[in-house]
C-alpha cells in the first residue's frame, strides 16, 4: 500500500472503533472501488459490524456504515437521490457523465461527498451526501449551456439502471487480459500491465490476475476507463476465435 492507503485503512479502523465506543452508527463518505477494496482488506481488524451502499442496488460507489454490537434504534445512510432534468427540453443537450461531473467540481464539491451518477434519457440521477442535497438544488442550475433543475426522490420508488448499449468483440479466449483487451481496445500485453497495476476490478473486487476466466454476467471495471458487463459468447470466427457480447455503462 502506498502511504495515503496505510491512512486511509486506518481511518476505517478508527471510524470502526468510534462506533463500538459511542454505540452510535458512523459512516464513511463515498468510497471508488479502490477505497473499497483497501476497506475489504482490513476487514478482520474492524471492532464493529458493517454494512455498506450506494443509494440503489448496482452501485459502484458506495458508503460503509459502521454499526456497533448494541445498537438499540433504527438508522438510514444519509444518502440523497437527486434528479436532475432541463428546464427546457427543447434546447436541452445530450449531457454526458463528464458534462455533470464537471459542474459539480466547479461548484467546489469533493468527489467524495457524491456517489454514482446515472443518465436515463432525458433524466440524471445524482446520489449524494444528505447534508449537502439542499445547496445543490439551489446551486446547480446549469450543465455546459442546458439550463437544469433539481429535486430529491425516493431511490427505493424509482426503476434505476445505469445507461448502458450492446457491444461484440472478438477474443482468443475467456481470460480477463483477452477481455479487456477486447472491450478497451488495447493490446493484450497493456491489458495485463493494468490488471496487474490494481486497475481492474471484477465484480467489485480488485484482481491482479491475467489469467482468471470471466463467467457471463460477471461486472468488469477499469479504473478511469469505464464499466462493462461480460455477456455470453456467441459463437466462433472462421479462424476459431471466440465472439463474445458484453454491456458497456455510459
Amino acid at each position: 500500500m502506498t502511504k495515503d492507503e496505510t491512512l486511509l485503512a486506518k481511518r476505517f479502523i478508527d471510524l470502526s472503533r468510534q462506533a463500538q465506543q459511542k454505540n452510535i452508527v458512523i459512516f464513511s463518505e463515498f468510497l471508488n472501488l479502490n477505497e473499497l477494496n483497501i476497506f475489504k482488506q482490513g476487514i478482520g481488524e474492524l471492532y464493529s459490524a458493517f454494512e455498506s451502499s450506494g443509494g440503489y442496488e448496482l452501485s459502484e460507489r458506495q458508503m460503509i456504515a459502521f454499526i456497533p454490537d448494541a445498537l438499540c434504534y433504527a438508522w438510514n445512510y444519509p444518502i440523497t437521490c437527486l434528479k436532475i432534468t432541463p428546464v427546457h427540453k427543447k434546447f436541452a443537450e445530450t449531457l454526458t457523465h463528464r458534462d455533470v461531473l464537471g459542474s459539480l467540481m466547479n461548484l467546489g464539491i469533493e468527489r467524495s461527498r457524491l456517489g454514482d451518477i446515472l443518465l436515463d434519457e432525458e433524466v440524471i440521477y445524482l446520489f449524494c451526501q444528505e447534508k449537502i442535497a439542499s445547496y445543490l438544488t439551489e446551486e446547480l442550475t446549469r450543465i455546459r449551456h442546458t439550463t437544469v433543475k433539481m429535486e430529491a426522490v425516493e431511490p427505493q420508488e424509482l426503476h434505476i439502471e445505469p445507461r448502458k448499449e450492446m457491444a461484440e468483440g472478438i477474443i482468443t479466449s475467456n481470460r480477463l487480459d483477452s477481455i479487456i483487451a477486447c472491450i478497451c481496445k488495447i493490446s493484450r500485453s497493456q491489458a495485463s500491465q493494468w490488471i496487474k497495476s490494481g486497475k481492474v476490478f471484477l465484480n467489485n473486487r480488485q484482481t491482479l490476475q491475467s489469467s482468471i476466466e470471466c463467467k457471463p454476467g460477471e461486472l468488469i471495471s477499469v479504473r478511469s476507463v469505464g464499466r462493462f458487463r461480460f455477456l455470453e459468447g456467441s459463437g466462433e470466427t472462421r479462424k476459431g476465435r471466440l465472439k463474445i457480447r458484453y454491456e458497456k455503462y455510459i
